[in-house]
């Protein structure tokens, strides 16, 4: 049985947008008054995407928060939003512009007292995911989700930071995630997001790869999922030994009714490089395969390639 068979895409899925809503809560409330924050999300051409904007100021002593929504004047042809995704937005609480703020076009608007961060939080997360259709937080964009997800405090294992870093040993489990943390934070610049059980989500390309320790600390499982709803188990075991014979990096397995594609790095020693590398081949693999596997096996991608 793969280290990956209990994987559970929406449950990990959730609770990224979960960690991330948390965090952001934090960030708008500590913004000051004059300050901003946007937060874009994703696109494959020169087409502008849908963005949030967050900025705060004083009103007569209480710190208020003023949320918008990018309007279709400001977006590209592929990112209209229809008027179904605009009433959805009222449904959810954006209202039409008015008087108190001038020269912002026909954005949607939300204003909240800055302790109700929380609460523009949750309204920003199911806007981004369930109106301009986010499928992660990690495909926002990046210099916007570092920003939300910076982390300024150090590892917390002294221990690991007196140790050569180019080989490190981790004892146990939980010194392999911290080591894990700390080159991906040096790599993205960021918090990596981490869900409960512990599985890393990470965007390479147009994939996202997600990492896991074993519970002997012997071992980094690098999975995505390639393909789901696959029509028919036979034929997608072959499609899927043929692809073992022919890679040489990178093993194929279907679970249920999903195709996964995994890689294993041998620990101890932990070896920064070794785990950036596995990053990067993970995602040649999937970008060069998932779109035809999933249409050889009749399936569909995990995240559909916008066109």
């Amino acid at each position: 049985m793969a280290d990956y068979d209990d994987f559970d895409l929406d449950r990990s899925t959730s609770q990224a947008w979960q960690q991330f809503g948390e965090r952001l809560s934090e960030v708008i409330s500590m913004i000051d008054p004059g300050g901003s924050l946007w937060v874009g999300t994703m696109s494959s051409n020169d087409d502008r995407s849908p963005f949030l904007t967050f900025s705060c100021s004083d009103a007569e002593g209480h710190y208020v928060l003023l949320a918008q929504a990018s309007s279709n004047e400001e977006l590209g042809d592929r990112f209209q939003l229809t008027t179904a995704q605009l009433a959805e937005m009222g449904e959810l609480g954006w209202i039409a512009p008015n008087d108190a703020c001038e020269g912002r076009g026909n954005r949607l608007q939300f204003l909240a007292n800055q302790e109700q961060s929380g609460l523009m939080a949750d309204l920003a997360v199911r806007t981004l995911r369930d109106v301009f259709g986010v499928q992660h937080p990690v495909f926002l964009a990046p210099d916007q989700l570092a920003e939300v997800l910076q982390c300024s405090a150090e590892p917390l294992l002294a221990s690991l930071a007196d140790r050569d870093q180019g080989c490190l040993m981790p004892r146990d489990q939980r010194e392999l995630d911290e080591l894990v943390t700390r080159e991906l934070r040096s790599l993205f610049g960021h918090e990596p997001l981490r869900d409960e059980v512990g599985d890393v989500a990470i965007r390479v390309g147009s994939t996202v790869v997600f990492v896991r320790s074993t519970p002997d600390a012997r071992e980094l499982v690098l999975f995505a999922v390639l393909v789901h709803d696959v029509d028919g188990r036979s034929r997608a075991m072959e499609v899927i030994n043929d692809l073992n014979v022919e890679s040489r990096y990178g093993r194929f397995a279907l679970h249920r009714d999903k195709v996964f594609v995994s890689m294993s790095l041998l620990v101890p020693p932990f070896v920064p490089e070794h785990l950036a590398e596995g990053l990067r081949t993970m995602s040649r693999l999937a970008d060069a395969i998932d779109d035809r596997l999933a249409d050889r096996l009749r399936g569909r991608t995990t995240f559909p390639t916008a066109e």
